[in-house]
């Protein structure tokens, strides 16, 4: 995962259950969408086969990787598929150990204080607060006074109407999943519903984000 680019739209889907024949379309539905970044969890059937497909697929026109990696079995399943980034529900130390030793940049799941500082020091790229809806955005303020420099993802219950609340009580990310990738809009392929509630996000994400800061000019 290139983190500079997620940090540029630091929005993430969660894909789960889904089936093989939903690869392909999903693929082109999120990139149509200006969508970055999406997870494929590991208790989908056939989780690796998916990956490599849809990494084949988005030829690197989305980052994919591998979520609910919760053993070094499932690590080495989701790298061989083609992962470039692993997030967790919780703090797996054999997962983290070996991706910080590989470089891979990786999400472990976090509630308390301790959890997240612990998940933080270990070498997150960010921290995924878990489950968010729980404490909703104030939460995340007052877990920045102490841990100005945690970068945290809010995962659960986030939507296009809250992100703004989010980005502003100080995650760096949010994570999005059943709200969008809805089972019966799967079932009946309805991939245009699903591509207008991607564009919501983007959308709401940019515009919680501000500008891009233009490139700095240079002196001929």
């Amino acid at each position: 995962m290139d983190l500079t680019r997620f940090r540029q739209l630091p929005l993430l889907g969660i894909l789960r259950g889904i089936a093989a024949a939903d690869a392909d379309p999903l693929v082109e539905t999120v990139v149509a969408g200006g969508l970055e970044a999406i997870e494929i969890t590991m208790n989908t059937a056939d989780a690796p086969a998916l990956i490599r497909r849809m990494t084949r697929t988005a030829n690197g026109r989305l980052m994919v990787g591998a979520g609910t990696v919760l053993g070094a079995d499932d690590l080495a399943r989701a790298l061989d598929a083609g992962a470039t980034f692993v997030v967790m529900p919780t703090l797996v130390s054999a997962v983290v150990e070996r991706c910080v030793a590989a470089g891979v940049p990786m999400f472990p799941g976090a509630l308390t204080p301790q959890e997240i500082f612990t998940a933080w020091s270990a070498g997150a790229a960010m921290v995924k607060v878990f489950p968010a809806s729980c404490f909703g955005p104030g939460y995340f303020k007052e877990i920045k006074g102490p841990f100005r420099d945690v970068e945290l993802l809010a995962c659960g219950g986030v939507h296009a109407d809250n992100v703004g609340a989010y980005f502003a009580a100080g995650a760096s990310a949010v994570a999005f999943g059943a709200s969008v990738f809805r089972s019966d809009w799967l079932e009946a392929r309805r991939y245009d519903d699903i591509g207008a509630a991607v564009r919501t996000l983007v959308k709401a994400c940019r515009a919680a984000l501000g500008p891009t800061p233009a490139p700095a000019r240079t002196t001929p």
